[in-house]
């Protein structure tokens, strides 16, 4: 059962827009319907934590070339430790 975690009264300003107080999210999905009524539901652009397939395949290669031994030389980074 869902609950009303807050309630206010909104008008239209003179561009026709509402504003949203103390929201959680950026980006919502917006239905519409016959009644009346409008649905906001919360959005994300992007599915957080997925790598995308060119970066997976990405390192599926260098993984590949690491157990064949095709490596480059060891990278000097001592100039950056702190002593």
């Amino acid at each position: 059962m869902l609950t009303t975690v807050r309630e206010y009264d909104a008008k239209l300003d003179a561009k026709r827009r509402l504003t949203l107080r103390s929201v959680v999210f950026e980006y919502y999905h917006v239905s519409e319907y016959n009644d009346g009524r409008i649905l906001l539901e919360p959005r994300e652009l992007t599915a957080p934590f997925q790598v995308s397939a060119n970066t997976l395949a990405m390192m599926d290669t260098a993984v590949q070339n690491l157990k064949a031994g095709n490596v480059s030389d060891a990278v000097d980074l001592s100039e950056f430790t702190e002593e």
